[in-house]
This record gives C-alpha cells, sequence and structure tokens, in this order.
C-alpha cells in the first residue's frame, strides 16, 4: 500500500483529503505543521486525524524557525508584495513542505499532499519549495484531479462528505470568507470578499487587530533594537524572534496597526482580493527603515531598494529554495552588518510615528549637515560638483536645444 505524509490542519479541505487518500488506497501520516496558528486544542486536531484514518498524526513546532529563518530574512530585505502584502502566508509554505518531507524520510513515505487549490498561490509555493528539497518526489494535490473535483464540485458536497463519516469540522456553508493564520499574520480572502464593493474592514472579523477607530486615544511608545539588521529587543528586554513577533503583535494589535485591504496579482494570473494583518511585521518593517536611515550607505541602499520587489517576488511565487534567492540572501546579510541601533517608535490609532533613534554606526554628521554656517562641509565645493554633473546637459542642450515654450 503506497504512503503519504498530508499537510494537515484540521479544517474541511485536508479532512476530507484525508479521507479521500485512504479511499484511493494510502496510508496518511498526518503532520500538523504548528507556526502560531490560534487552535483551541491541537491534541484534539491529532485525534481528529487518528480518528479520520491516519496511520499516524504529529504536531511539529515550527515557529521559532519561521520567525528567525524566513520572516527575518525576509524583513532584512524590507520586501513587500505589490507595495503593501508582508507575505505572512508565502513565507510559511516552504517551511510547511520541509518540515512535511522531513516526516516522510522518518516514515519512508514516498508522497506529499495537500489541500491547495489548483487556482491559487499555495500549490505553487508547497510544490516549488518539495521538487528542491526532494527532487522527484511526488506531490498529491487533489484540488487538481478532475476526480477529486467532481466528487466534491464544492463545499456542500465536502460538509456532506464529513457528515457521513461522522468527522466534526466547524465550516458551514454560510460562512463569508476564509483565512489562514499564523504568527506572522492573518489573511482573509474567498466569499463574500470577492466582491469589491463590500467593505473588507468591516466584515472581516479581525483576530490580531482592533480597528483604529477604537484603538486608545493616547499614544503608545515602544523601542527596539536592530542588530546587523536582525531585532533582539524590545523596551530593553532581549527576547527570541518568536518573542519580539507575538510581543509586537499584541502592542501593534491594540493600536489598530498593520490592517490592509488590497486586490493583487496571482502567480497563476489571476487577480485576487486579499484582507491582511500583521501588526508585529509592520512595526519591524517601519523600525528597520528608521535604523537604515541612519547606518546604511546611498547607493547600497537604493541598489537594496531596487532588488526588493525581486525578493518579494520570488517568495511570493513560492522560490524559496533558488540558488538566485539564496545569493541575494546572502548579499542583504553582507549589507546589513553595520544596521545595529535603537529606535522609538509611537503608535497612535493605525499610525506609525518615530519617537526617536541611534546608533554607534549612525553616518549621521550633524556637523557636516548643519544648515548653520561653519561645519565640515564647504558649500565652494558644490561649484565644481555642479559644473561636472551638469556637463552632459550643457552639451546635449546645444546640439539638441530644447524649447523653453
Amino acid at each position: 500500500m503506497p504512503s503519504c505524509v498530508l499537510a494537515y490542519s484540521g479544517g474541511l479541505d485536508t479532512s476530507v483529503i484525508l479521507g479521500w487518500l485512504r479511499d484511493e488506497g494510502f496510508t496518511v501520516h498526518a503532520v500538523y505543521v504548528d507556526l502560531g496558528q490560534p487552535c483551541e486544542d491541537r491534541e484534539a486536531i491529532l485525534e481528529k486525524a487518528r480518528n479520520g484514518g491516519a496511520a499516524s498524526a504529529r504536531i511539529v513546532d515550527a515557529q521559532e524557525e519561521l520567525c528567525r529563518d524566513f520572516a527575518f530574512p525576509v524583513l532584512m530585505w524590507r520586501a513587500k508584495y505589490e507595495t503593501d502584502y508582508l507575505m505572512g502566508t508565502s513565507i510559511a509554505r516552504p517551511l510547511i513542505s520541509k518540515k512535511c518531507l522531513q516526516v516522510a524520510r522518518e516514515v519512508g513515505a514516498e508522497a506529499y499532499a495537500h489541500g491547495a487549490t489548483g487556482k491559487g498561490n499555495d500549490q505553487c509555493r508547497f510544490q516549488l519549495a518539495a521538487d528542491a528539497l526532494q527532487p522527484g518526489v511526488r506531490v498529491i494535490a487533489p484540488w487538481r484531479m478532475e476526480s477529486f473535483r467532481q466528487r466534491f464540485p464544492g463545499r456542500t458536497e465536502m460538509i456532506r462528505y464529513c457528515d457521513e463519516r461522522r468527522i466534526p469540522i466547524k465550516a458551514s456553508t454560510s460562512k463569508p470568507y476564509s483565512s489562514d493564520e499564523n504568527c506572522l499574520h492573518i489573511s482573509y480572502e474567498a466569499g463574500r470578499l470577492e466582491d469589491l464593493r463590500v467593505n473588507g474592514f468591516e466584515l472581516v472579523e479581525f483576530g490580531m487587530t482592533r480597528s483604529p477607530q477604537s484603538a486608545p486615544d493616547t499614544p503608545e511608545n515602544v523601542s527596539i533594537r536592530f542588530e546587523a539588521g536582525v531585532p533582539t529587543a524590545i523596551n530593553g528586554r532581549s527576547l527570541s524572534p518568536l518573542e519580539i513577533v507575538t510581543s509586537l503583535n499584541a502592542i501593534g494589535g491594540r493600536n489598530g496597526i498593520g490592517r490592509v485591504d488590497m486586490v493583487e496579482n496571482r502567480f497563476v494570473g489571476m487577480k485576487s482580493r486579499g484582507v491582511y494583518e500583521a501588526p508585529g511585521m509592520t512595526i519591524l518593517y517601519a523600525a528597520l527603515m528608521y535604523i537604515e536611515q541612519l547606518t546604511m550607505d546611498r547607493d547600497l541602499m537604493h541598489l537594496r531598494d531596487r532588488l526588493a520587489p525581486e525578493v518579494a517576488e520570488m517568495v511570493y511565487y513560492g522560490f524559496w529554495y533558488n540558488a538566485k534567492l539564496d545569493a541575494l540572501m546572502a548579499f542583504i546579510r553582507n549589507a546589513q552588518r553595520h544596521t545595529t541601533g535603537d529606535v522609538t517608535l509611537q503608535l497612535y490609532k493605525g499610525n506609525i510615528l518615530v519617537d526617536s533613534r541611534s546608533s554607534p554606526n549612525s553616518l549621521y554628521d550633524e556637523g557636516i549637515a548643519t544648515m548653520e554656517g561653519g561645519g565640515s562641509y564647504n558649500q565652494t565645493d558644490a561649484e565644481g560638483f555642479l559644473r561636472i554633473q551638469g556637463l552632459p546637459s550643457r552639451v546635449q542642450g546645444r546640439v539638441t536645444p530644447r524649447s523653453l515654450e
């Protein structure tokens, strides 16, 4: 009998897929990769998998690894997909594949199954990671199989299947949207959110953040320390990567920080609407920017800013285990080696304002930058600088004059 590892959440899709894989003759090993998803009882999820026929079921805690080895390197790039999206789901999927393949190797399973649909980005992230980590692995994606879709054309049939087999589920046919969550963020999509006339901020019941309107009427200050581009302490307390993220989630959440409603371009070619909240990571992106402004060389920063959309695109599409991204990650570690310092931010009703910043590696020299007289910058030097800079324009202007009209 063939065996496979199933990336298992205990939700409707993976509950049905577990049963379907068994119907197809597979021995199924369920793996719940714990990335900080809010859940009433993780042990109950494992018990549900076993009751559903899984040969084994386990939890793999990858929360610290997600923050340290995945989210923070992307943070160092300050990479966002299409300006706004911090990619909390995109960052997590390659790690899920890695953990599932580790279990597959341990139990001797030859296949890896997941519940991502054939319309979305997650199928790409799961499979591209699996192909890179274990070339030749058999990836089972039921939603890309016509036989599966014929049997389960919609949620109604899936719910009926679970009812018939007495599989406990929370899903209902009237749920207005779907969500995906981890310690980095929560995403909301589908259902009523597919109608762009619907106000997403009013429809969604956010799990991490208050609305800015209901946030406190007094600002809250938070201080963050960075060492070589990596956050290491909050309000003077050294914390682990996971502790930093979860602490800032709480601080940012109560101040209405980090909500986004956007229409984005999926890798498979369609546009989709997503609503996101990522309070902790939103604060870290802003905090790192203020330290970089002190410590990073101008041309290096501008090069990083030109490359950041390329990094965001690769992460969003699922090319995490990729030679180009390996090289870019080596670049950013070098580029950020002097980005050390402290910044205090003021949080107020969804806004992030800088209160103060300092760094032992600061390139800011008040004696040079001052608009007052004196200082070590000789303004007469600017005459020759501009004569040289303007030379091509003067030559071109004589040869091909521009109209003043």
